[in-house]
């Protein structure tokens, strides 16, 4: 069933559909809840940290038990300073993806109090029959991809290491 899914390319409009029904039981929609909750919860730092951990050497966790170093001390004091630039790699991936979603916000927000940078971009161009100010639509997308360019300066020293 999955493959005629991904065959047809349906698989995102149903996992959309669920998702905006999801958030429609649980009183999610027009709130900023519903709008970080879904792209928080992703498989990307599941798979991130995983490997991560995986290539964490069993001398290590046998070095931190004989000094006596339960499981949480363990992950406090050796894991967690040793996966900073994963911690950095997953911060920017997480939020240049959040950034850039233009679907998700579009569906889950009706209220122009919640709408996103990028949703609201697009009003910046006129439908059908307007004249666009090009001048003022690309200042605004200039403007909408400053946030995600700081981030990414700022965060570029723990990806050099």
């Amino acid at each position: 069933y999955q493959t005629i899914l991904d065959i047809t390319g349906l698989s995102w409009l149903i996992e959309k559909v669920s998702g905006v029904q999801v958030a429609l039981s649980l009183g999610l929609l027009n709130s900023y809840t519903g709008l970080i909750m879904p792209l928080i919860a992703t498989a990307t730092g599941t798979f991130l940290y995983r490997q991560f951990f995986l290539t964490v050497p069993d001398e290590l966790t046998e070095a931190a038990r004989m000094d006596g170093a339960g499981a949480l001390r363990f992950f406090i004091d050796i894991l967690l300073p040793s996966s900073r630039n994963n911690m950095a790699a997953l911060g920017t991936i997480m939020f240049l993806w959040a950034w850039n979603q233009y679907l998700w916000p579009l569906l889950i927000t009706t209220d122009a109090s919640h709408a996103t940078a990028v949703t609201e971009l697009k009003q910046l161009i006129p439908n059908v029959g307007g004249i666009p100010e090009w001048n003022i639509a690309m200042a605004g997308t200039l403007i909408v991809m400053l946030p995600p360019l700081v981030v990414v300066v700022a965060m570029q020293r723990w990806f050099v290491r």
